[in-house]
């Protein structure tokens, strides 16, 4: 027996048949004499509908209103989850996220969790309840509705798990664990037992899209242990923890990333500071940089590029164009292209996996625009047409021979 977080996203409650399922699984590991909170995403596609609704009336609708909107979506999921579970003979209750404890900050569709007092649910969990709560929203200093961004209700979660100190939290999904590739698109990828946080963090960093970074990292920071598990197909999953019991597998995974846009400045005057005064510049208006890369000088200028998100591509350039000294530099953006990744606490120790992943590359005629390494990931920067082939190529040439 002991405390359990269960997480289901929008797909495994999309309709009514999806609903019972889940509240299936909940109830099966309620009567097994644990205690339970499930967290829940709004239904299948009724977020990206809200939005729709939103447009409809205005281009230009306030942070505040569109997280007041957003909100609506997982009242309705947790509603019908909670009835679903009594229907199944259980006894529960849903909470919106204020109602559960949670206190953000301020910053309307991407708020910060700041806290989680969870005195509510604790009270319902003595009561023998299974509490429903709804994932992505809480409550800022104002009293007013906040959303975590996309994959908050994930952050939730793991949240809650750190605030209750539970023996796991859950993340149900559409797939059944962490693989080294995305199994849709790459027939040979295979599913980790296990993985570590840090390797897990760069892979939802840098496009896999089975786990939210910020819950990554918050599970990290608070030692939950997570496990990545489908909702359909009841079957062992990802556990997601500090270390694994495995030697240390060169690679963990190949991912990619199509939500990147490079921006190139050229001809920028070569003299101190103007990297500071660009990457200063971004940092004020909130757009993450990830890949940089300069040439070196001649003639008195040089050429800086780099990559943001496709969301912030617009404003990146605006910022860099508003700067004084950009003068008569050129600045120009590119969305056309992709970011593909290596992951795994292996290439510490293990030299050789740049090249080998160039290789691949090489082998396949794709050319590399850029490129980023840290201690435990590769990061190249291509064309987004060449992106489903690269990524095939690399895992290959990883994987292929295992």
């Amino acid at each position: 027996m002991g405390l359990i977080v269960q997480k289901f996203g929008g797909s495994s409650v999309a309709n009514t048949e999806r609903v019972m399922n889940v509240a299936k699984i909940v109830t099966d590991t309620y009567k097994k004499g644990n205690d339970v909170v499930v967290v829940v995403s709004a239904q299948g596609d009724t977020t990206d509908d809200l939005i729709a609704k939103a447009k409809e009336i205005s281009s230009h609708n306030s942070k505040r209103e569109m997280d007041m909107l957003m909100a609506a979506g997982e009242q309705i999921s947790i509603a019908l989850l909670a009835m679903a579970i009594e229907e199944l003979g259980c006894p529960a209750i849903s909470l919106l996220g204020w109602q559960a404890g949670f206190r953000t900050n301020s910053v309307y569709s991407a708020a910060r969790i700041k806290k989680v007092e969870a005195n509510r649910i604790r009270t319902e969990l003595d009561n023998r309840k299974i509490v429903v709560v709804a994932g992505f929203q809480g409550i800022n200093k104002y009293q007013d509705m906040t959303t975590l961004g996309r994959g908050g209700s994930d952050t939730s979660a793991v949240a809650i798990a750190a605030a209750l100190n539970a023996d796991r939290c859950q993340i149900f999904t559409d797939v059944d664990g962490v693989y080294t590739a995305d199994p849709r698109k790459v027939k040979d990828a295979r599913r980790l037992e296990e993985i570590t946080y840090d390797e897990m963090l760069e892979l939802a960093t840098l496009g896999a899209q089975v786990l939210n970074n910020r819950s990554v990292e918050m599970a990290k920071k608070y030692n939950v242990e997570l496990e990545v598990i489908s909702s359909l197909n009841p079957i062992p999953g990802t556990i997601v923890k500090e270390t694994t019991k495995m030697e240390k597998m060169l690679v963990r995974g190949v991912t990619k990333d199509k939500d990147v846009s490079r921006i190139s400045i050229v001809g920028v005057e070569d003299v101190p500071g103007i990297a500071f005064k660009i990457f200063s510049q971004l940092a004020k208006h909130n757009i993450n940089v990830d890949i940089i890369l300069q040439s070196v000088g001649r003639d008195g200028t040089k050429d800086i590029a780099f990559t943001v998100s496709t969301a912030n591509e617009e404003e990146a350039v605006e910022c860099v164009k508003s700067l004084p000294f950009i003068g008569g530099a050129k600045v120009v953006s590119d969305n056309s292209v992709a970011k593909v990744s290596v992951v795994g606490a292996g290439m510490e120790t293990h030299p050789g996996t740049a090249s080998k992943m160039f290789e691949a590359l090489y082998g396949k005629g794709i050319n590399i625009q850029m490129i980023s390494t840290s201690e435990i990931k590769i990061s190249v920067l291509i064309d987004e047409d060449d992106a489903d082939k690269a990524v095939s190529a690399v895992h290959d040439a990883f994987f292929g021979n295992d």
